[in-house]
């Protein structure tokens, strides 16, 4: 999260709407120093300047991975799936319309209405 940004306006951060996550409690990392992302803690929900330096829980948030869940663009209103782990930040024309309406419509009851309502670039409201 601490480097995605939407690719139509650049905006950052981008929402992040988990469904479901895998926690690997033998990931350890050792990290240069903390809070180890440079910009955005998803795992805190916060800009690291907010920290004042301190660690936000870096070798806890580094055990989760969001296995399935959506990123937001609030000011275009694009949403990308995070399938199997990988956010799939494909441009609107290389999307296949049923593959994320059915996505969509097997979490719309884990996510905010304005995504699964209104969305770009498909949303259930087409269906």
């Amino acid at each position: 999260m601490d480097l995605l940004a939407c690719p139509y306006d650049k905006h950052f951060p981008l929402e992040l709407y988990v469904v479901e996550v895998n926690k690997y409690e033998e990931r350890n990392v050792s990290f240069r120093s903390k809070p180890a992302c440079e910009l955005y803690c998803a795992f805190r929900g916060k800009e690291v300047k907010e920290f004042g330096g301190k660690d936000p829980g870096c070798d806890e948030c580094i055990k989760y991975e969001v296995k399935t869940g959506v990123l937001y663009c609030p000011t275009c209103q694009r949403w990308y799936p995070i399938k199997d782990e990988i956010p799939v930040l494909l441009p609107d024309d290389l999307r296949k319309k049923d593959e994320d309406l059915k996505f969509l419509m097997q979490i719309k009851d884990k996510i905010p209405e304005k995504i699964w309502l209104q969305g770009k670039p498909f949303n259930l409201s087409e269906k």
